[in-house]
């Protein structure tokens, strides 16, 4: 039963990934994604990793506002359907904190009036919860993974 309700989780939260991806599909997206990174109000250590991620974004916008929109559909689509659970996961983790520490800069900026961390951080927080029930509870047959390491060997380190 614990099994059970660790896939209910992974697809419930995928289909939250599907909808934050939704709204990265938005042409309002990618008109203002340039905006989304800013140095103001980052304590002054940070601002070295803000100007980094500030010219890489000047490159070309538009083709990394397309390439976030497709992660977090393909990340969104592999939980719902179980597909490559543990590299998804892993690098899920990384592309959340990503996210969290240049366009949610961390959480900040820091004043009285700030009320929460960012929403990024609670999604590696899951996605770390979730690597951690697929390894307690065991295997699941609610995935796409169980079926796939039926047929190819190796599978597993993936999913």
């Amino acid at each position: 039963m614990r099994r059970f309700y660790g896939d209910i989780v992974r697809i419930a939260f995928g289909l939250v990934v599907l909808v934050d991806a939704f709204f990265k599909w938005n042409p309002a997206f990618s008109a203002n994604f340039s905006s989304f990174i800013s140095t103001q109000g980052q304590p002054a250590f940070t601002l070295g990793w803000f100007n980094f991620w500030i010219s890489l974004v000047s490159i070309n916008p538009k083709f990394l506002a397309f390439l976030i929109a497709l992660i977090e559909t393909l990340l969104g689509l592999s939980l719902v359907f179980g597909f490559a659970r543990k590299l998804s996961y892993f690098l899920g983790g990384i592309f959340f904190f990503i996210i969290w520490s240049v366009a949610e800069g961390f959480g900040g900026p820091y004043t009285a009036l700030s009320t929460d961390v960012g929403a990024a951080v609670i999604y590696v927080f899951v996605l770390s919860c979730l690597a951690l029930i697929d390894y307690y509870a065991g295997e699941s047959k609610l995935t796409l993974d169980y079926y796939i390491s039926k047929k190819v060997q190796w599978w597993h380190f993936i999913g």
